[in-house]
Order: structure tokens, then C-alpha cells, then sequence
């Protein structure tokens, strides 16, 4: 068993950016953002298949969650149909199975239900 004094500095510094991470604490937040400004230009992809490679990649990977919540809403944004996903997912299946395949799916419905979270808790609009 670990305590944590005889942990090594390295394993307590990655549990701390893990644990700002999860916390959304702004500086990790940001050099995520940092990490991924210019990636769409600097691919030389159209906006569609950039959107559609992060997907495949993301299925590949195993993605989390937030992940998916964040890559599909942008490609959402540059106008990727529910037929061109479905059209990805076909395309990865042989290579990643089905076990990743159906792992990809919860982690956009869990993606999809945060969403809902987010949208729940800031309330009612109220009109004037």
C-alpha cells in the first residue's frame, strides 16, 4: 500500500494536475485551449473531416466523456450530420472492435447527459 510520504515528488506533482483537471481549475483549462489553437489551420483539413479525424481519434483513444461532449459540439458547429458519425464509426470498427465501439457510444451519451447537467443547473431563463 502507498501513503502518501513515501510517494515519489512525480507521482504527487501528476496527482495534482490530475486533480486541477477534474476540478476545472483555470490554468490546466487553459493550456488544454493552448494545446489546441491552430490545430484546425494548421492540419490543412476542411473544418468536416478535421471534426471527423478528432472523432475517429477519440473513438481510438477511448475518450472520456468531456471529450466527446466538446468535439462533437464543435463539429456539430461546422455542420457534421448524425449520418457522417455513424459513417466514422463504420469506418474505425474493424480496427478498434466493437468493445471500443460501444465504449465510444456511452462515453458520447455520458458526454451528451453533462451537457444536460450544465444546461439544468443554470436555471430558467427568466423573461422580462
Amino acid at each position: 500500500m502507498t501513503t502518501k510520504a513515501s510517494r515519489l515528488p512525480e507521482q504527487r506533482d501528476s496527482q495534482g494536475v490530475m486533480g486541477s483537471l477534474a476540478g476545472g481549475d483555470r490554468p490546466v483549462l487553459e493550456a488544454i485551449a493552448a494545446m489546441n489553437l491552430d490545430t484546425l489551420a494548421l492540419s490543412s483539413l476542411d473544418p468536416q473531416t478535421y471534426f471527423l479525424v478528432r472523432l475517429a481519434a477519440l473513438v481510438a483513444v477511448d475518450g472520456p466523456p468531456a471529450s466527446y461532449l466538446v468535439n462533437l459540439g464543435l463539429a456539430a458547429e461546422a455542420g457534421i450530420t448524425g449520418e457522417q458519425v455513424q459513417g466514422v464509426l463504420t469506418a474505425v470498427a474493424p480496427i478498434v472492435g466493437s468493445p471500443r465501439l460501444v465504449a465510444a457510444a456511452g462515453n458520447a451519451l455520458r458526454g451528451l447527459g453533462l451537457a444536460e447537467m450544465a444546461a439544468d443547473a443554470e436555471g430558467p431563463m427568466i423573461a422580462e
